[in-house]
């Protein structure tokens, strides 16, 4: 069955992914996948790499067992893939259900989690228990399960740029040898200090019990497959333009960080996952141009206007979470030397030309799930 992309912007995107990571999904070719978290933002380009990879590729296909909650169901753009041989959905809760079941597995991504700050905020506990528990029980059954053990080529495992907190100055870019500045008691501790944690799980795996785990550090992507009502910046701003109001920023804009589009990332992530060093963490974005967020909110704006007709303009106003701005890092940037010498890592797409392809996703789509 031929897969019908739901938009020109992801056919073309999947294409750039596949072609870049050749070589990485040949590497994976007749291997069995664990993907945990599918039905979350990166999980979305994921699953259509490997589908597009496997229609183009009879001979060289990988089998994937897309695993999520599924909270708001089974997304339509899913179920249409699940029609094909070689994936295969499962609903299931990270923190309480049998996770192996299916395997044993060749390479497993774990990326189940709660990444927005609006949801993290919200739910600290429910935050902490998935990132810690759920990773703690893959783990955990690996150990248990020879099998599992024994065929496990890599695990992949997200974490966030989250984990630096607000560097100094002088740590700027931030490379992976940064122990970080991170608050253990704030709003934002249940998500930073949980990833921090698990960083600590994935080393001691590896050195005690010999399990091959590879860390990502994903910093500030974006793109298709992140729900409008996210609360991030970009789907924050997409949604003011899409429903015909001004763009509306919850700080003074002086904030900074390179956005990376989720293209590129997602072969960084493949790269890392094939070629990555077990025991070791790469950052995963791009280093520059490095924007306030005032500056990302004019030209967002501008691309609106030239692409849309928007007729918006950008203001200020305090947002109603008093915790909103609490231990928010002042800039985020990183090093991305480590992935480029040792994975090939090298993003291309540039923030306007990714920021216009999100809006005409959004536009076209009207994603909020």
């Amino acid at each position: 069955m031929a897969i019908i992309f739901p938009h020109d912007v992801v056919r073309i995107d999947v294409e750039y992914i596949t072609e870049q990571a050749s070589s990485e999904f040949a590497a994976m070719a007749g291997t069995k996948l664990l993907l945990t978290g599918a039905g979350g933002f990166l999980g979305y380009y994921c699953i259509w790499a490997i589908a597009y990879w496997n229609e183009h590729h009879p001979k060289q296909k990988i089998s994937l067992t897309a695993l999520s909650r599924f909270r708001e169901g089974i997304p339509t753009w899913l179920a249409h893939l699940v029609k094909t041989d070689d994936i295969r959905v499962v609903s299931s809760d990270v923190t309480r259900d049998p996770l192996l079941a299916d395997g044993p597995y060749d390479y497993i991504i774990h990326a189940a989690s709660f990444a927005s700050p609006m949801v993290y905020r919200q739910y600290p506990i429910e935050t902490m228990t998935a990132n810690v528990l759920g990773l703690y029980r893959i783990l955990d059954q690996l150990v248990k399960t020879k099998s599992s053990r024994t065929k496990l080529k890599k695990l992949l495992y997200f974490s966030s740029s989250e984990i630096y907190g607000d560097p100094p100055a002088e740590r700027i870019p931030t490379s992976e040898d940064y122990r970080g500045n991170v608050s253990c008691t704030g709003p934002r501790a249940c998500y930073d200090e949980s990833k921090r944690f698990c960083e600590t799980l994935c080393v001691n795996f590896v050195r005690i019990h010999g399990i091959p785990i590879v860390t990502v550090r994903p910093f500030n992507n974006y793109g298709p497959g992140m729900k409008i009502t996210d609360g991030r910046v970009i789907a924050d701003f997409a949604r003011n333009i899409l429903s015909g109001e001004d763009i509306v920023m919850h700080s003074t804009g002086a904030p900074s960080r390179t956005f990376c589009y989720v293209a590129d990332a997602m072969i960084g992530y493949i790269k890392a996952l094939v070629n990555g060093t077990s025991g070791e963490a790469y950052n995963i974005g791009i280093e520059l141009p490095e924007v306030s967020v005032a500056d990302l909110a004019s030209r967002i704006a501008i691309l609106a206007k030239e692409h849309f007709g928007y007729g918006g303009r950008v203001q200020q106003s305090k947002s109603e979470d008093k915790d909103y701005l609490t231990d928010n890092p002042q800039r985020r940037r990183p090093s991305i030397q480590k992935a480029k010498q040792e994975l090939g890592y090298d993003p291309k797409i540039s923030l306007e030309e990714g920021l216009t392809r999100t809006l005409q996703w959004y536009q076209a789509t009207g994603r909020k799930k």
